[in-house]
């Protein structure tokens, strides 16, 4: 596997070995070992898959407390991954690193806790995968806006979007409470 660094030091952008024949190809999307001396060294334990249309945009998603790391990939389809540091005190606060994930290119992309996570299917249709280094917590979980100035993510065209009420009403970076977000340790 290759680790590709992104604009953030702590988000990865990982690229498997795939082995190719006639009879079609494999590839390893996780193991323990090999993916800790890569700096992925999380407790997975929930794997949650979505299924979405072109112009769906996820996010900007997280949770605190109980963050999540995320290992996430487009099974199938080709989607927009972002991820934003809102970890207090990080030097990186409010910046983004995106990257292109495919069922074709088979990339990873490792989104620590502490970041808002968000993705933009730019295929017809999707399949999304996580694995989670946290249970999901509906009560602590909260967005920010996919749009928000202040952060700036310059999402590529995918025609109409479809976001949720909770995606399209959430307030912007500048707007949640200092407690409410991570703190960077």
């Amino acid at each position: 596997m290759k680790i590709i660094a992104t604009a953030l030091p702590d988000v990865l952008l990982i690229e498997p070995r795939v082995f190719g024949d006639a009879r079609g190809w494999f590839c390893e999307t996780w193991q323990r070992e090999r993916y800790a001396e890569a700096g992925i060294d999380g407790d997975f334990v929930q794997d949650n898959q979505s299924f979405s249309e072109r112009g769906t945009l996820r996010g900007l998603h997280i949770q605190n407390p109980y963050g999540q790391g995320k290992l996430v990939q487009a099974i199938t389809g080709d989607v927009y991954d972002v991820a934003v540091d809102v970890r207090r005190g990080s030097k990186h606060f409010g910046r983004w690193a995106g990257a292109h994930l495919s069922g074709e290119n088979k990339r990873q992309l490792w989104v620590p806790k502490g970041f808002l996570h968000a993705f933009l299917v730019l295929s017809d249709t999707a399949l999304f995968g996580y694995k989670c280094t946290d249970l999901y917590h509906p009560e602590t979980q909260f967005a920010v806006r996919w749009d928000d100035p202040d952060i700036g993510i310059q999402w590529p065209d995918a025609g109409e979007l479809l976001l949720s009420d909770k995606d399209r009403d959430a307030p912007m970076l500048r707007d949640i409470p200092e407690p409410q977000l991570p703190e960077y340790v």
